[in-house]
């Protein structure tokens, strides 16, 4: 055991020589977390509706009436700002999309057919496009109006054409009150009708984004292991193994423990993070909580000592140790609940940990659950580290 304690501390030692490594290993995390959780709602029955940030310039009444219609919407919130403002929001990404009504935007612009609006979006935003729907219905409800008021106008002068254009004007006018208040009046084409079963799992999105930053932060240090066993190579730390009455096995051991458990003090950093700060439920079970971050950080060790065989020098491996953790992460639903994948991509990603480790993580988190519903998720990180050290021990070399 000794022999153990000492690799541990060794191991350790190298790894926070640098003060930076306290940034990547809770500081970048926590960071992360806090940001992304801010980002989305609380389910806390508030306005649930994607923000949308307006700019006014034209101040007309087709433009009001285009910012009323948005306010009636229940997919976007619209708010209105100045044009520096929207800009300073949108260049720093605090405004996922932006809605511009120019100088121009008037009654006349729109039976011409010269109306144009300026839409701003964030690229590859879910949240871009929703909105961008419900603009183009909003503004084809006030456009809808104002052509049903001109077609009235025309038919009016095929029968009897008006004798002063203040009277075409009144008669337009007077013909689209009518249509909004027939448009306002309209009932709705599509009934919904609400279960009363209530459900047993109130979604909240920062539950995901607790998990998932921890699922990410902790794999790819973990994955690092590989880059850990090349520099040792490298130095000839290993060969120098050989002339001490230390095993392969005590070695891989002391190793792999040391990792595993500076990643389980990085998990209870993060979750006391989400307990305290976010308020989320992560101490319900402890027990369950502790076998499901335990066979999760083990999954990930066991993958790192496998990869370690295979990588030559260290930068290799650190490069390699990114590249898969950010892949896993992003395809085991640690960024996107994976319900939003489509169904057959749901099924492919059950070949990878990070999809066990998030599944295990929201049954206790999201969904209230306990040891037994973690159970099969610990099962599966269990048998990919099985599999996984098998091969890091069976493939592992001193140089």
């Amino acid at each position: 055991m000794k022999k153990i304690f000492a690799i541990i501390w060794k191991d350790a030692v190298v790894r926070f020589a640098s003060p930076s490594e306290l940034i990547f290993f809770i500081i970048l995390p926590l960071i992360f977390t806090f940001l992304l959780a801010g980002g989305t709602p609380k389910a806390d029955g508030g306005d649930t509706r994607v923000r949308l940030v307006v700019v006014d310039q034209a101040n007309t009444t087709i433009s009001q009436n285009i910012i009323a219609e948005l306010d009636k919407s229940t997919a976007v919130r619209p708010e209105t700002l100045t044009l520096d403002e929207a800009e300073s929001q949108f260049d720093s990404r605090r405004a996922s999309v932006v809605l511009i009504l120019p100088v121009g935007l008037d009654l006349q612009a729109i039976q011409d057919g010269t109306a144009q609006v300026d839409f701003r979006q964030q690229p590859n935003n879910l949240n871009a496009t929703v909105a961008e729907r419900a603009v183009q219905t909003a503004i084809r409800q006030v456009s809808s109006a104002i052509n049903a008021a001109t077609n009235a106008v025309k038919d009016a002068e095929k029968q009897a054409p008006f004798a002063t254009e203040a009277e075409r004007q009144a008669y337009f006018d007077a013909s689209l009150k009518l249509a909004q208040s027939i448009q306002a009046d309209a009932p709705e084409r599509v009934t919904v009708i609400e279960g009363s079963t209530p459900d047993k799992v109130n979604y909240d999105p920062r539950a995901n984004t607790s998990a998932g930053q921890l699922v990410t932060w902790v794999f790819i240090p973990l994955f690092g292991i590989s880059a850990l066993f090349a520099y040792e190579r490298q130095q000839g730390t290993l060969r120098r193994v050989l002339t001490t009455p230390t095993s392969k096995g005590i070695f891989l051991l002391g190793t792999i423990a040391g990792q595993v458990v500076m990643a389980l003090i990085q998990m209870s950093l993060l979750i006391m993070f989400g307990i305290f700060a976010m308020k989320l439920s992560w101490g319900r079970d402890p027990l369950a909580l502790f076998v499901i971050l335990t066979a999760a950080a083990l999954a990930a060790g066991a993958i790192g000592t496998a990869m370690g065989t295979f990588v030559k020098t260290e930068g290799q491996a650190s490069g390699l140790s990114i590249m898969m953790g950010m892949i896993m992460a992003l395809m085991g639903g640690c960024w996107y609940p994976l319900e939003l994948f489509p169904s057959i991509v749901q099924n492919i990603v059950k070949i990878l940990p990070t999809t066990w480790a998030m599944q295990g993580l929201l049954a206790l988190v999201l969904r209230g659950g306990g040891l037994m519903d973690i159970l099969p998720a610990a099962g599966v990180l269990l048998g990919f580290a099985v599999i996984f050290f098998s091969i890091g021990v069976m493939r592992f070399r001193y140089e």
